[in-house]
């Protein structure tokens, strides 16, 4: 079994997917959120831990509305590894 796609859903209005492709090098994630109705896009190496944690803090960042606990992070952090050659 291969997981290829998480969709996160934070406070009201504010979404994100992160998406691995077959064979690709990368994580990619788009976060939807009043700030960026269309989306903005990030790429993460899916073999480099301090990447995908960077993008972990981001999007509790900008999914819960503000600068979170470590443990919060961490709840994405674990999410998106699911995705990861970690």
């Amino acid at each position: 079994m291969r997981i290829t796609r998480i969709d996160f859903e934070g406070r009201p209005g504010r979404y994100a997917t992160a998406v691995r492709k077959r064979r690709s090098d990368s994580i990619e994630v788009t976060i939807l959120t009043p700030e960026f109705p269309d989306g903005r896009e990030h790429s993460v190496l899916a073999d480099c831990k301090e990447d995908i944690f960077s993008m972990a803090e981001c999007l509790q960042h900008h999914l819960d509305g503000r600068r979170g606990t470590n443990s919060m992070i961490h709840d994405y952090y674990r999410e998106l590894l699911k995705l990861s050659d970690c």
